[in-house]
């Protein structure tokens, strides 16, 4: 009888523990197969005080493991992925050694536990948004392809449209539609850019070929090139 009690007793403990393995491995199947959210732009700006913010813990933290002492410059693309919380994914401008260099960073943010944390952290081969990707020339030659949505240019087009409406008599204001070509150069210390624009003003739509000049001070100059 004592021995089929504490057969009894047994089965029922094996019972148990098998139920609770089975229950943590679902849970742990469940946590598994929980997929990420999708990769989006940042609703707002790149440049807004949170996302810039994030940017500079990600600067300060790989400085702190890494014994480097980076200065973060700005942020050139923010993106958000729902996680448990969120994962920014950042691109962003930092001085390393003087020269300008970019960056993409991962931060994981849970706000309700006031956690923050830097989950990657790596360079990236190539030119940074303020250079271009073009390399000085000193010999005043060698415009350059670049990308019509770099953020260089999308500025550069940006005040080119506002000094062709201060120039126009038109109470209409203009509207960039697109940017159809963008070319620039380096030289010393200024950049150049050459924009074709379409811009929208009413229900018309023109094409403006314009000259941006940006110094070191970030300051513009438009030409309108007939």
């Amino acid at each position: 009888m004592k021995n089929k009690s504490s057969l009894i007793i047994l089965s029922v403990l094996v019972l148990l523990c098998g139920c609770y393995t089975e229950l943590g491995l679902c849970r742990q199947d469940n946590f598994l197969k929980m997929k990420l959210g999708g990769v989006h732009d940042c609703k707002g700006s790149q440049n807004s005080a949170e996302i810039d913010s994030l940017a500079r813990f990600a600067v300060q933290e790989h400085n702190k493991k890494e014994n480097a002492i980076l200065e973060f410059v700005r942020v050139l693309k923010a993106k958000e992925q729902v996680v448990a919380g969120k994962l920014y994914h950042l691109t962003l401008e930092a001085i390393d050694a003087g020269n300008n260099k970019m960056y993409e960073v991962k931060v994981w943010v849970k706000p309700w536990m006031n956690f923050k944390q830097l989950q990657e952290f790596k360079h990236v081969e190539g030119g940074t948004s303020s250079d271009l990707g073009v390399k000085p020339d000193d010999h005043g030659s060698g415009w350059q392809s670049v990308p019509t949505n770099d953020l260089e240019v999308q500025d550069a087009a940006n005040h080119a449209v506002k000094s062709i409406q201060k120039r126009s008599n038109s109470l209409s204001p203009y509207e960039l539609v697109e940017i159809l070509l963008a070319k620039a150069k380096v030289i010393e210390d200024y950049a150049k850019f050459n924009l074709l624009l379409k811009l929208r003003r009413g229900i018309k739509e023109e094409n403006f070929k314009v000259e941006v000049i940006k110094n070191m001070e970030g300051k513009f100059h438009v030409n309108l090139i007939p």
